[in-house]
């Protein structure tokens, strides 16, 4: 029961990031729900997609992955942000993946690269531009999205979920407070520390799965451009997961972006959610549209 608590108030906690800052403002653009993008140990993997209104393409394409803990959350959470996504001209995704501690790492992992694979594959049935894809995601998603674009193929984790012969790796990533090292003290404080164990199966940080499911193992040289935002008072997720991460990403030359939001903690709504919205709209324009920054 403690646990169910635990995974029900992270939900709650990450629902106030960047899916509610668009909530009731994105035009109604249809949504094709629970397409099948895989199976993984006898479950039907399933996404939503909405596509831009305008009948030309191929477009970019943009994944969005929910927050909850790796053990909670849903893929409707983003149905606001991916019409908003699709209005501004890209094929956006939502998609679910297994639950902890049922699923441990890394089937998460594993179900969303699949699904990368997956749309991939499925490009010209849904005009995608498969050369151009990003990753977008809170708090566990983010973690999800930073390894979809920080992980190689010969870092393993592609699992047998479909597609064997498409990459799941992508061409840009915005995180939204995504945990990035499991080895940093910070992450198992009293708050994270059991949802942390729920994930990986182990509170034992020299346990070789504690730096395999940590972004930061798999930082370097050109890896796609990484977009964070963190807020500086996040008390679940402490900041220094970002500040290490794109002090890792400079380092390696990889094009990196870091807000920390002053006074945030772990997710943030009004003027700074709208602000995210603003600045993650630029980012993908640019690194996907090939628009100038502003």
């Amino acid at each position: 029961m403690r646990m169910s608590r635990l995974m029900t108030r992270f939900a709650a906690l990450v629902l106030l990031g960047p899916a509610a800052a668009l909530a009731g403002q994105a035009e109604q653009i249809p949504i094709e729900q629970n397409i099948v993008y895989g199976k993984a140990a006898g479950v039907d993997l399933k996404l939503d997609l909405a596509r831009p209104p305008a009948a030309d393409g191929p477009f970019p394409l943009v994944i969005c992955i929910h927050g909850g803990g790796w053990g909670a959350g849903s893929k409707v959470g983003y149905h606001g942000r991916i019409r908003e996504l699709a209005r501004d001209g890209y094929v956006a995704a939502t998609v679910e993946y297994r639950f902890c501690p049922q699923f441990r790492f890394p089937a998460q992992i594993e179900d969303v690269k699949c699904a990368v694979r997956f749309l991939r594959a499925h490009a010209k049935d849904y005009k995608i531009d498969p050369t151009k894809v990003a990753a977008l995601g809170d708090s566990a998603g983010g973690h999800l999205s930073l390894l979809l674009g920080l992980m190689d193929p010969a870092d393993g984790l592609e699992g047998d979920g479909g597609n064997p012969e498409q990459s799941s790796k992508v061409q840009a990533v915005v995180n939204y407070y995504g945990p990035t090292d499991f080895t940093l003290t910070s992450i198992w404080n009293p708050q994270a520390a059991a949802i942390v164990v729920n994930f990986l199966g182990t509170k034992d940080q020299s346990m070789p799965i504690v730096k395999q499911a940590s972004p930061l193992t798999y930082v370097s040289k050109g890896d796609p451009p990484v977009l964070t935002f963190h807020g500086a008072q996040d008390t679940l997720v402490p900041v220094d997961h970002a500040k290490k991460l794109h002090e890792a990403l400079a380092k390696a030359g990889v094009p990196e972006q870091l807000e920390i939001i002053p006074g945030g903690g772990h997710g943030f709504g009004g003027a700074d959610g709208a602000r995210t919205v603003k600045l993650t709209k630029e980012f993908l324009d640019h690194y996907l549209k090939g628009k100038p920054v502003r």
